[in-house]
């Protein structure tokens, strides 16, 4: 293998073909040599990762620390990412729409947890990897871990958790319509009684929150809708503990710390968001609340889409019976279709 094909730092690898640890520290030494990644910088380190296979472990956390903080605080608009850079981010890390390797999905859901704001496409199609893997059994995902195909198992479940939660920010702080939509292919597309119990909850409270929550005042809903009580819920619990049993299954496929850290940036930014619309909780929340017309249709449709009402879509019309104030007609005509 030729070293020339490998962009600019090929040649200060030690070996052709392979990025050993010594050749990592050499790298960090050459790229934050003066605290920022460039470019070209960018696009060299991309270039080394697609070109050479052997990687050693300590290559995907420079790799995903790098790009990262390319992508969120090097790029401007510092610390946002805007649709030229979130497609550029897109191009490099995937082919005919799904990401390449487990450590590039790691960085595409850390530049979601980190930015201030990033377009919603960006968070969508990070979601979009973890359906496909589900649905198809392929990619990176279905690679790393033991899951079974057409089957939502409890890793999953809490990898789409993790997913919806970095998309939080500073902007998203109610579950956007192309996440409720990539939640209902799921939930169609799957074996619902061999998914894991914890699907059910996460489905009905995700969905609700999109079409209960609307309002960008109503930031609590989001983190809310995506908690696991045992956890989030309690800031003594050992989140990365608690994540890193239940996740087993999918391997070491992660760089250490991703959950927690990906936890703790989105939280901030949710709370920042949060604490600036504070004031106009409760008129906002009651707004929100009301399910109108065109988010009635879009339920109506997405439930009759398949020609039946399973378990789940019943548990979330009850859920949105019971809590919404106000319910457009064609949402409650359906609440008696099912009863």
């Amino acid at each position: 293998m030729h070293t020339e094909n490998h962009g600019p730092y090929a040649a200060l690898l030690e070996r052709p073909g392979m990025i050993s640890e010594r050749d990592v520290r050499h790298l960090r030494r050459e790229v934050f040599q003066d605290g920022i990644v460039s470019q070209l910088e960018a696009d060299a380190v991309f270039s080394l990762n697609d070109a050479i296979e052997n990687k050693c472990a300590e290559w995907n956390e420079f790799f995903v620390e790098a790009m990262t903080d390319y992508t969120v605080q090097q790029a401007e608009p510092r610390g946002y990412v805007s649709n030229a850079n979130a497609q550029w981010l897109v191009n490099r890390i995937s082919h005919d729409g799904v990401v390449d390797s487990a450590s590039e999905l790691e960085l595409l859901v850390r530049v979601l947890a980190k930015a201030n704001d990033c377009p919603p496409a960006l968070a969508s199609f990070a979601l979009a990897q973890i359906a496909f893997a589900v649905i198809e059994g392929e990619g990176p995902l279905a690679r790393g871990m033991q899951l079974t195909k057409g089957v939502i198992g409890e890793p999953e479940v809490e990898l789409l958790r993790t997913v919806l939660y970095a998309a939080g920010g500073a902007n998203g702080l109610s579950i956007s319509k192309q996440e409720a939509e990539i939640l209902f292919d799921l939930n169609e597309r799957t074996d619902a009684t061999r998914n894991n119990t914890a699907w059910q909850d996460l489905f009905v409270r995700a969905t609700a929150n999109y079409l209960m929550a609307v309002s960008a005042y109503s930031a609590p809903s989001r983190s809310e809708a995506l908690a696991r009580q045992e956890w989030l819920e309690d800031t003594d619990e050992d989140v990365t503990g608690m994540l890193g049993n239940i996740v087993g299954g999918m391997g070491k496929i992660f760089t250490e710390g991703f959950f927690d850290d990906v936890f703790t940036s989105s939280h901030v930014q949710m709370e920042r968001a949060w604490n600036s619309k504070n004031t106009a909780r409760e008129v906002a929340m009651q707004n929100a609340e009301a399910i109108d017309s065109a988010e009635a249709a879009w339920l109506v449709e997405r439930i009759k889409r398949d020609g039946a009402v399973n378990a789940n879509e019943k548990a979330l019309l009850a859920f949105i019976r019971k809590e919404s104030h106000l319910v457009d007609p064609k949402v409650v005509e359906l609440f008696s279709q099912v009863a």
